[in-house]
């Protein structure tokens, strides 16, 4: 290489360090969420066993990119029967006995089958936000995540925790959520995670109402 030529690399190297890419501009103005978070989707495929079923879709850590996977995924409303989404921290499977969810509980709403298309979406939604947005305050640290399982009776949307038994924290949660909500004439019962393990029928007993 010539010394001209050197000259003129080293100019433009000077200037590209100058003038980063669109793509790294783009990077400097997203707004960072305060934790990490990961979309998993649940494939109802009764050839495979419940764990396979699971699959993650995509981690992600601002608002932007927040937004960028919900415009370009399938609505909750629009997914077939036994099908869920899942939005936990990273790191955290949406399972029973994953090590940070063994010990908790969840704050769960059913929603009637006729509700799918006029509610379900919009609920998904603004629990999402609640998260994402850490919307529970001094609790926010025992949120773990939230699902929405589609079924044929009835779907299901609830939010999960690390504990079960500090009940001025899961109270405080589930009074956050009902508000957020604004279901002032519907019931958000909590259940752990360990009854329902354990229960020998369809039913779980609920260890608090809000």
């Amino acid at each position: 290489m010539s010394e001209s030529d050197e000259e003129v690399s080293s100019g433009q190297a000077s200037r590209n360090s100058m003038n980063p890419s669109p793509s790294n501009e783009l990077e400097n103005f997203k707004h960072p969420l305060q934790n990490t978070w990961t979309l998993w989707y649940f494939k109802n495929d009764r050839n495979k066993d419940w764990e396979s079923n699971q699959k993650q879709v995509i981690t992600f850590s601002t608002v932007e990119d927040f937004w960028a996977l919900y415009n370009h995924i399938e609505g909750a409303a629009k997914l077939n029967t036994g099908c869920d989404y899942s939005l936990f921290k990273e790191g955290i499977k949406p399972m029973w006995e994953d090590p940070h969810n063994e010990q908790g509980g969840k704050w769960l709403l059913q929603l009637a089958k006729h509700q799918r298309i006029t509610n379900l979406d919009g609920i998904w939604l603004e629990i999402m936000m609640c998260l994402i947005g850490e919307a529970f305050g001094e609790h926010g640290s025992i949120v773990n995540g939230a699902v929405v399982n589609i079924r044929g009776k009835a779907d299901k949307i609830s939010v999960w925790l690390s504990e079960s038994i500090q009940d001025r924290a899961i109270m405080a949660i589930g009074y956050a959520i009902k508000s957020r909500l604004r279901l002032d004439d519907r019931d958000l019962v909590f259940e752990s995670h360990q009854d329902s393990m354990n229960r020998n029928s369809s039913t779980v007993k609920a260890k608090f109402y809000v």
